[in-house]
């Protein structure tokens, strides 16, 4: 996913952050279709509506944070994005262990990403756009994992955002004069749309939506422990803070999401 995110970035320079958006959701689309194949099933009734919503939701989610990244540091823009999975997590919050775990999760991605309200006026309004539809993909990824056709479903919807988002093609550019460029756009959606998505199915069909909204912390934790495993990056006592502060939100949320779920004993 962080190796997409590197990818996109240094494609901002041949094409716009839509256009590089778009481009990730085509290569999804192509790539997911030719892997799932989908029934005929999969492209009729609610299935086939609800697979359309939440593609055209997904990539758009896409799109506004590529222009949230262009006008914003990506530290600040990641946190105000993540308002959208800390709400869900917050709306299916039910004890006070929940609550407390929401909190130490939303504390924590804020220390870790460094926030710097230091930007565009619309930076800020495409950052919080994207929470929005973060928090949509939420809940509509729950519907498609369980009433829908998983990873067929994915595919259909990114299928149906490619459709949907299709003017965005204008701010491609010269990528298509360089297969260099095209083939690092199908990459970037590989790596940040079709396997991190495809595994988000997997989880949302075993976990609630709260407790996938909490699990979500953990991104910018691994970013972190990547930069400073292969980078040699190290973190800043606020952000090693912040990384102490997610890891125990998520174990907090995750014993009490578990508990739940341990029978009562015979008898």
């Amino acid at each position: 996913m962080y190796a997409g995110a590197a990818i996109a970035v240094g494609l901002f320079g041949h094409a716009t952050p839509a256009g590089v958006a778009w481009l990730r959701c085509l290569g999804a689309a192509v790539v997911l279709l030719a892997w799932r194949r989908p029934p005929r099933a999969a492209w009729r009734g609610r299935r086939l509506l609800l697979a359309i919503v939440f593609g055209v939701v997904t990539a758009g989610m896409n799109v506004l944070f590529y222009e949230a990244i262009a006008r914003l540091p990506l530290g600040t823009a990641v946190a105000m994005e993540f308002a959208g999975p800390v709400v869900v997590a917050a709306l299916g919050s039910r004890t006070l262990r929940d609550v407390l775990a929401v909190l130490l999760v939303a504390t924590g991605v804020v220390a870790i990403a460094d926030v710097r309200l230091a930007g565009s006026f619309w930076g800020v309004v495409f950052a919080l756009a994207a929470a929005a539809a973060w928090a949509g993909y939420i809940l509509l990824g729950k519907r498609v994992a369980v009433d829908g056709d998983g990873i067929d479903s994915l595919a259909i919807g990114f299928a149906a955002g490619t459709l949907v988002l299709s003017p965005l093609a204008a701010g491609t550019g010269g990528v298509w004069s360089s297969p260099r460029l095209l083939l690092l756009g199908i990459g970037v959606g590989v790596l940040s749309t079709v396997v991190p998505y495809a595994l988000d199915q997997v989880v949302l069909r075993r976990v609630g939506q709260a407790r996938f909204a909490v699990l979500l912390a953990l991104l910018p934790v691994t970013a972190g422990v990547m930069g400073f495993v292969l980078l040699g990056q190290v973190p800043s006592l606020p952000e090693a803070l912040g990384t102490l502060a997610v890891v125990a939100g998520v174990a907090l949320r995750s014993r009490e999401s578990s508990a739940r779920r341990v029978p009562e004993p015979p008898g």
